[in-house]
């Protein structure tokens, strides 16, 4: 009788997962893990990660540790990240999409470029008055939404540096037009990852945003702009639609 030496579906699928986690443990982790810390985070024995490992370095997607530091993301997995496209706007518009159909809100996600905020995708919302912007129309970063949610990522050295220190524009009576000030209410928007523009761009618009970062580090925005007279009706209720937004698409990245 000959006994099959093939291995089981299931054990095959359990096989990837585990190296698949031993992958995403070393992913932010430039100088390496040794052995016993890579078992220890992600829940396996060390011999288990040994085998495994040993078996990610034969085809380069990881590199073995060395006197000075531990195992490493190899030079394939790096090429194969680099050689690959990852379109942010396209994952996370069925999120976005879901969010103005549940608020009845206009929603728009932005980039920074120098010293402004560009709309890049825009889902309309289903009021019948709704706040819109032309996809590639720019705005200044310090009165809006989406601007100072994503300058909330920024170290105090580079936020100066890319908003000087100069008296800033004033677009309404309630734009904020000092650096310092600014600088003090986006240290308010790292805490809470949501920023409120009222009616500082423009009399009578309102609106909220929050930040996200894709993988690779590119920066963007995810707003929801609404007349004045309804977002003091509807405040609470996005801002916790737009935090929980966030929080799935977050949850996806980790994944």
């Amino acid at each position: 009788m000959v006994k099959s030496t093939a291995k089981s579906p299931k054990k095959g699928i359990q096989v990837i997962a585990r190296a698949a986690t031993i992958l995403r443990a070393l992913e932010r982790e430039p100088k390496g893990l040794s052995l016993g810390k890579i078992a220890q985070r992600v829940g396996l024995s060390r011999s288990t990660v040994q085998r495994i490992v040993d078996a990610l370095t034969e085809e380069h997607l990881l590199i073995g540790a060395s006197p000075t530091t531990g195992v490493k993301l190899g030079p394939a997995i790096l090429r194969m990240a680099s050689n690959s496209s990852f379109d942010f706007i396209e994952f996370i518009r069925p999120y976005i999409n879901e969010l103005s159909k549940e608020t009845g809100e206009t929603v728009d996600v932005s980039e920074i470029q120098k010293t402004r905020t560009v709309f890049v995708d825009q889902v309309v919302g289903s009021a019948r008055l709704n706040i819109v912007s032309s996809i590639g129309e720019a705005f200044p970063l310090h009165c809006l939404a989406s601007g100072k949610a994503m300058l909330s990522t920024f170290t105090e050295a580079d936020f100066h540096k890319r908003m000087g220190r100069k008296p800033l524009d004033e677009h309404t009576p309630d734009t904020i037009t000092s650096v310092s000030a600014l600088f003090d209410e986006v240290q308010l928007v790292k805490q809470s990852n949501i920023a409120f523009d009222r009616e500082e761009h423009i009399v009578g618009v309102s609106a909220i945003g929050t930040p996200l970062q894709e993988p690779s580090g590119k920066l963007y925005a995810v707003s929801i702009p609404v007349p004045t007279v309804r977002f003091k009706q509807k405040e609470k209720q996005l801002v916790k639609a737009l935090l929980n937004c966030r929080a799935r698409i977050l949850d996806e990245f980790a994944s």
